[in-house]
């Protein structure tokens, strides 16, 4: 079995890189997904281009759209 997180000097936190890389690209598709239904350019670059472990994305998501759990896979 290959460790990938010891390549990249995690030690024993290695096994959080594939939850943490999953958790990442969900928030984040999600998020640009939003961005461009909605025609926000500008959001959807910053998004594309800052990684913040789906921080970012979570805010715009809840905080900047103020979208409800449950509007996350509406499709308008």
């Amino acid at each position: 079995m290959i460790d990938i997180g010891s390549q990249f000097g995690l030690g024993m936190f290695s096994w959080l890189v594939l939850p943490l890389m999953a958790w990442s690209l969900f928030w984040k598709g999600l998020a640009l997904w939003h961005s461009s239904r909605r025609n926000k350019e500008w959001w959807f670059i910053i998004l594309l281009v800052v990684n913040t472990l789906g921080i970012l994305e979570i805010i715009y998501l809840f905080g900047v759209l103020k979208l409800k759990l449950h509007d996350l896979f509406k499709k308008n």
